[in-house]
């Protein structure tokens, strides 16, 4: 393995580079090493068990938020039920003593298809917030995305990460044309590469978790910082945010998402964003086209975790039509339900050329930082490199449809 050094404001950190083929899943090892000296793993080595297990140890209000979906949760349901309706065909007698699980997304190089979906108000989770997710990330090589509802700014998480690192921002598209292009080109001056817009979220939905808690963290200023901060924001303000914090709240609760944006708006992020351009709730095939035909460079197929509409079909019941229409002019990304290697395995297998983190790392920064971050991913992907090894496959390239067979069909 090698590694390179990247300079955050801590000091320099470690930034792996070339893996070895076989390092995911040394972590196993790491883990029994440890164990023969009377050690075991802080957090469950299921990731399914986290968000029970937060449930437990956190505060109701930030737990609910982060698990909370529209409704009665039938989206979220689903989207387990679309992955688990696939099953894979391990395949024998197949050399897979060389592996290699890095891929290539939007030009760049990285060690593993996963990158950290965007979080808003991480802070609720854990007081370090979104730098403690970006840092592990970056010490691992896999992009971050930082949402626009952040509770730090784009800056100091940027700086948190170290300029060798791969971060993408996410956009929460703002009725302000002037906060927009603030927020392009401060994205762009930290080191941001990549610009993922948000499609589902030009509305609120209907959240029963946070309503019968009445919990918004927005609402008490919690996931604004990179509004606050903003000069465009500040200078529309009658007074400055430390004076007036409430009439700065109302005021980004206006602005905050545009429900009027449709595809003719999407010009405007080309002509303030010089780098890929990735368009995230995409759901049907008719506007995966349109994304291509607007000269995206890819999509996240995503219904965001179930959390905007309930009843909606389940993201990997999308995916492979998706995948099949316009998997060979942009890249096809997948979030919502992935919980485990085998759930990596299969949305690659249906088309996707990577997958989002969401939920699993939230659960992970809430129950021990930076380090439960870092146990979360490396767990993922050690589960993801045997899952795919063990099945016949030495790189993510390999996978297709053919590996996996519908259990009812």
């Amino acid at each position: 393995m090698g590694f390179h050094l990247i300079q955050t404001s801590e000091g320099p950190i470690e930034h792996m580079t070339n893996r070895d083929n076989d390092d995911w899943h040394d972590y196993q090892f790491d883990i029994y090493l440890k164990g023969m000296a009377g050690t075991v793993p802080r957090l469950p080595t299921d990731l399914t068990r986290l968000e029970a297990l937060a449930a437990q140890r956190l505060a109701p209000g930030p737990v609910g938020y982060v698990a909370g979906n529209a409704g009665s949760g039938r989206t979220d349901r689903a989207n387990r039920n679309a992955l688990d309706r696939w099953q894979i065909v391990p395949r024998m007698l197949r050399d897979v003593s060389e592996r290699d699980m890095g891929v290539e997304l939007f030009g760049r190089a990285v060690p593993a298809p996963l990158a950290l979906a965007p979080i808003g108000v991480l802070s609720i989770m854990h007081p370090d917030a979104e730098p403690a997710a970006a840092r592990a990330a970056a010490r691992l090589g896999l992009p971050f995305t930082l949402s626009s509802a952040s509770s730090t700014p784009m800056e100091e998480v940027a700086e948190a990460m170290g300029a060798g690192a791969e971060r993408w921002f996410q956009l929460y598209w703002p009725t302000d044309r002037e906060v927009t292009r603030s927020f392009l080109a401060r994205a762009k001056a930290s080191g941001y590469s990549t610009l993922v817009v948000t499609l589902d979220t030009w509305l609120l939905a209907w959240r029963p978790t946070d309503l019968d808690q009445a919990y918004i963290p927005f609402l008490r200023g919690i996931g604004t910082a990179n509004y606050f901060s903003d000069p465009a924001f500040r200078a529309s303000l009658a007074k400055p945010v430390e004076e007036d914090p409430q009439a700065a709240v109302r005021h980004w609760s206006r602005m905050f998402s545009d429900p009027s944006k449709t595809w003719d708006d999407l010009p405007f992020l080309h002509e303030h964003w010089d780098g890929p351009i990735v368009l995230k709730g995409i759901q049907h095939v008719d506007d995966a086209r349109r994304a291509a035909d607007a000269g995206m460079d890819g999509i996240v197929v995503s219904n965001h975790g179930g959390r905007q509409v309930n009843g909606a079909v389940g993201a990997a019941d999308t995916l492979p039509a998706i995948a099949r229409a316009v998997g060979d002019r942009l890249t096809v990304l997948f979030d919502s339900g992935i919980r485990t290697g085998d759930d990596v395995l299969k949305a690659l297998a249906l088309g996707a050329s990577g997958v989002l983190l969401g939920r699993p790392y939230a659960y992970g920064l809430g129950l021990d930082g930076q380090a439960g971050v870092t146990h979360v991913l490396r767990t993922l992907l050690a589960e993801f490199e045997l899952t795919m090894a063990l099945s016949g496959y030495s790189r993510p390239a390999e996978l297709s449809p053919g590996a996996l067979v519908r259990a009812d069909s």
